[in-house]
């Protein structure tokens, strides 16, 4: 088995295909190609499926790309330490979050201090931000709740209530608060599953023997804003991430109090990179003083 086998089965793998592989590593699709045959050919495996026009990986080849995931991920952790003395001053941070509400003082403050560095944000529910991670697609995540699994590496950010709003126009603008038999009856604009707000919802609901049950399902939290501002229903958020909006009114749920205890987190294995070190400090520093 030779490096150069590998390189050129997990880039086809990431890629989806001999051809854009090819082009990331600057290479003719013919060389890829015979990399990956030899490949198999020597351990009498098929690594891919190929059918016309399409590559996947075959249930072998998607073992193996668990195992390549890692593998170069700590190779270019091992070229970030090689090269520390440039880590800070370019590079790129990928970041996937629930909310990028809670980023922007710390975003703020690391591009203040690393200018050099371009940081990528990219929005997605709790089950996107935890496989993100594992697949080595974002170095760090946003998300409602501490993880429980060992394998990260948390930095708390807040813990707030969460919230019903309505348009300004709606009927119950002027409501108090809701209950969650009130809640019920109403048309309910909700997120997609595997959205944590909406499952601690449901949950406490369900337990006091109600169904809220979505009358509008919308993916991302800016579009379920964009459908409560036009009237069309009820929708639910923390209240740190209710920002500033003029169309929309919170309302709080009576009901024993649901927290979002937002947190950062990163994969412990790569928390010792210089760059997700960077980010961290300045992250708990931020938690601790509110600033």
């Amino acid at each position: 088995m030779r490096y150069v086998q590998l390189r050129a089965f997990h880039y086809v793998a990431v890629c989806g295909g001999f051809s854009r592989a090819a082009e990331e590593l600057f290479l003719t699709q013919p060389a890829i190609s015979d990399q990956v045959r030899k490949l198999e050919q020597e351990y009498d495996i098929l690594l891919f499926n190929r059918h016309k026009k399409q590559v996947t990986p075959t249930e072998a080849g998607y073992r193996l790309l668990e195992i390549t995931q890692r593998l170069f991920d700590t190779e270019q952790q091992a070229l970030e330490l090689l090269s520390e003395s440039r880590a800070l001053r370019s590079g790129t941070l990928r970041v996937v979050a629930d909310a990028a509400h809670h980023l922007l003082h710390i975003l703020g403050r690391f591009r203040h201090k690393y200018p050099g560095i371009q940081v990528q944000v990219r929005s997605g529910n709790t089950e996107t931000v935890i496989s993100s991670l594992y697949a080595y697609e974002a170095d760090i995540g946003v998300l409602g709740e501490i993880p429980t699994s060992r394998d990260f590496e948390v930095v708390r950010l807040n813990s707030t209530p969460i919230v019903a709003f309505v348009s300004t126009d709606h009927p119950l603008a002027s409501a108090p608060s809701l209950s969650l038999q009130e809640l019920s009856v109403q048309p309910l604009v909700m997120r997609e599953h595997g959205s944590k707000t909406r499952a601690k919802l449901e949950d406490l609901a369900a337990s006091q023997g109600f169904e809220l049950k979505p009358a509008i399902e919308a993916e991302g939290r800016e579009a379920v804003h964009e459908i409560v501002a036009s009237g069309a229903g009820v929708g639910f958020v923390s209240a740190a991430e209710f920002g500033q909006d003029g169309r929309l009114v919170q309302i709080p749920i009576d009901a024993p109090e649901m927290l979002m205890e937002e947190a950062l987190i990163c994969l412990k294995e790569r928390g010792g990179g210089k760059l997700l070190r960077a980010f961290l400090d300045i992250a708990a520093q931020h938690s601790q003083t509110g600033k």
